[in-house]
């Protein structure tokens, strides 16, 4: 072999050595996007996936493992709104994303199963302990995100209990007629007997959409109501207790996860169940401090009578009958599912305002 053959060798094995090298670093930085359409701050599943979730898997990381984990946040829409962010975690825009499963009814339609079933559990700690009876007696709800969507469920997070807030006083549920309130669609059906009209909405445009008179009332939970400033569009706020809504959840792209590590993987998914353990009572806090903080900030707070409740509950009795038909009409286990959560709400001792009858 000539001395330029054997030098070209000796440089093509030092490069051929170094890019080794490089590719064996590299495999241990990890950098992942997550997003959420929601902000944080006002959303508070949102603070808990950047406070506690972030935070938890680069720190177990670091002190665990040798691998680096950084992420890249986008909260409030910046790479995936709240009706996207499905999508996005399914083509790898985001790799984790946080969304309520409200804004997917076609394609997660008995996910919704809690906005179905109104007047459930109050507290968020109680209606996600119960939801995640369900998810385990039924693992099609999560093997759906894997293979339709091609992403892996991390954990359940939750809204807190939902009340009614409005842009006038009102006094009975007849005075709501022909009033357009907002919601996230699923729980617009719970305004039908009130003759209310239900109106298609999201958060974010919740604020000017009250301001501009585009509708004159929102159905939201005490932090939502407060963190998005409603009460200076919608001053009136109705306590109701439509119940916590475990809706929320977080998911990571399947392929990613695929990819990782073992004990990278271990981490994420030991996290994820750690933040849907802690979201219950971080949004019970949060409901707790909503209140506090729409009171301190001149909402004028009235709580709807039991019998007036009851009464609104009853004419919503063939709601979750028709929505787990439909659900089964569909192939989906909606009987199975939605049964399954009025049990695990009563074995908690949850007592129904009515009892819902889906037969």
């Amino acid at each position: 072999m000539s001395s330029v053959s054997k030098t070209f060798g000796r440089v093509l094995g030092a490069a051929l050595g170094l890019t080794v090298l490089a590719t064996t670093a590299q495999a241990d930085r990890f950098t992942f996007r997550i997003g959420s359409g929601h902000p944080k701050g006002p959303a508070p599943y949102v603070t808990t996936m950047s406070d506690f979730f972030v935070a938890e898997v680069k720190r177990r990381a670091a002190e665990e493992t040798d691998h680096s984990v950084n992420f890249i946040e986008s909260y409030g829409g910046g790479i995936a709104g709240v009706s996207e962010t499905l999508e996005a975690v399914q083509q790898g825009l985001l790799d984790f994303g946080g969304f309520c499963v409200c804004f997917e009814p076609s394609n997660l339609y008995l996910h919704n199963f809690p906005y179905f079933e109104p007047f459930g559990p109050q507290a968020s700690s109680d209606a996600i302990a119960a939801v995640r009876v369900v998810y385990d007696k039924n693992p099609w709800l999560s093997e759906v995100f894997e293979e339709e969507f091609g992403q892996h469920l991390l954990g359940l997070g939750a809204w807190d209990n939902y009340h009614l807030g409005t842009k006038e006083a009102w006094s009975k549920v007849s005075d709501l007629k022909g009033i357009k309130i907002g919601g996230a669609g699923p729980n617009l059906p719970w305004l039908e007997y009130a003759g209310a009209v239900p109106v298609q909405s999201s958060l974010p445009e919740g604020y000017m959409a009250l301001k501009t008179g585009v509708y004159d009332g929102w159905l939201m939970t005490p932090a939502g109501y407060n963190g998005f400033k409603y009460y200076e569009p919608a001053p009136y706020y109705t306590l109701i207790g439509y119940g916590a809504m475990p809706v929320v959840v977080l998911t990571m792209n399947a392929n990613k996860m695929a990819g990782l590590p073992e004990d990278l993987r271990q981490i994420i998914e030991e996290v994820g169940m750690e933040w849907e353990n802690r979201n219950g009572q971080a949004m019970d806090d949060s409901q707790a401090a909503g209140l506090a903080a729409l009171r301190e900030n001149g909402a004028v707070i009235t709580e709807l009578p039991e019998e007036v409740r009851a009464e609104w509950a009853q004419s919503l009795a063939e709601f979750p009958r028709k929505s787990a038909k439909e659900a089964d009409s569909r192939g989906m286990p909606g009987t199975k599912v939605m049964q399954d959560f009025i049990d695990a709400a009563k074995a908690a001792g949850h007592v129904w305002p009515v009892e819902y009858d889906l037969k």
